[in-house]
């Protein structure tokens, strides 16, 4: 079984490699860019039988600092 876990920081907390990659899309020239977040996806390769519970316990032990970011498991 594979899992992605997609990470991002939560809504109010600030993303200042979001605002680097705003600032320079800014500067080549593409307008019209308000925001950017910026998050990271952690791909695994998991044995069949591991639970879904077993993978939120990864994340919330290891993979999301869960007091600044927020992650959304995607079985594929």
């Amino acid at each position: 079984m594979k899992a992605k876990v997609h990470v991002m920081l939560k809504n109010g907390v600030l993303d200042p490699q979001g605002e680097a990659v705003k600032h320079a899309l800014g500067s080549l020239g593409f307008d019209g860019v308000e925001g950017v977040r910026q998050g990271k996806v952690i791909e695994l390769d998991l044995s069949d039988d591991t639970s879904e519970a077993t993978i939120n316990e990864m994340c919330e032990k290891l993979l999301a600092n869960t007091v600044i970011e927020s992650y959304r498991v995607e079985l594929v």
